[in-house]
């Protein structure tokens, strides 16, 4: 299903069996490696017959990524650097489409799509659209004034501040990975544009904070 993707989609499929060792060390140093040993996933019994039947396909410009059976069966990826969120997310579109249209092709089977709860996923927490828009962004004064104090603004905008490791990865330095709070009952482009309005209200506050804490 992947090899008949089109245009700039188009890529290679890596599968974790068997990687060769110079591919592996390539997607670990491109942070797209994903690996087990999440509790978590242990005790769901996500993690069973690792690693058969997982893999990684992406786009030769690696800004088209697909997770297959990390936590959900396939995990849809667009990301790229700089601000062009609108950008990010029309790719993201038309990656969705293609891969739906190249597994119903090949398979017969389409996305598991319930008219109430949306998407239907491993974690319930992502049950509705299903995704997770996301921007890396520098906050040295909410740094400074503190974790606390940056996760209840955060809940008051309906973000949720993640360290750039992942979910479980802990914070590092001042950089955090701020996204959307909520997944089911708002479309695509409202969790989007809530994303977007809050980053910019939080680095306007940020630049206030570090005149408060003297940076």
């Amino acid at each position: 299903a992947f090899g008949k993707l089109p245009g700039d989609l188009s890529g290679s499929y890596y599968p974790l069996t068997g990687m060769d060792e110079k591919i592996r060390q390539q997607l670990v140093d491109d942070h797209f490696l994903f690996v087990s040993g999440d509790r978590n996933l242990t005790v769901a019994g996500m993690e069973r017959d690792w690693p058969e039947g997982r893999g990684i396909f992406h786009n030769e410009a690696k800004t088209f990524l697909v997770w297959v059976n990390e936590e959900d069966q396939l995990r849809i990826i667009s990301m790229q650097k700089g601000g062009d969120v609108k950008g990010v997310f029309e790719r993201l579109a038309r990656g969705i489409q293609a891969v739906s249209d190249s597994v119903k092709a090949e398979s017969g089977k389409e996305f598991m799509l319930d008219p109430q709860l949306g998407y239907l996923h491993s974690c319930p927490t992502n049950l509705g659209t299903g995704m997770r828009a996301s921007v890396h962004v520098d906050l040295p004064g909410w740094t400074k004034e503190g974790l606390p104090a940056l996760q209840a603004r955060c809940e008051v905008l309906a973000l949720q501040p993640r360290g750039t490791r992942g979910e479980s990865g802990g914070q590092t330095g001042h950089t955090y990975d701020i996204s959307n709070k909520h997944r089911l009952g708002y479309s695509e482009v409202q969790l989007v544009q809530t994303m977007i309005d809050g980053v910019n209200a939080l680095y306007k506050e940020d630049l206030e904070l570090q005149k408060k804490h003297g940076m």
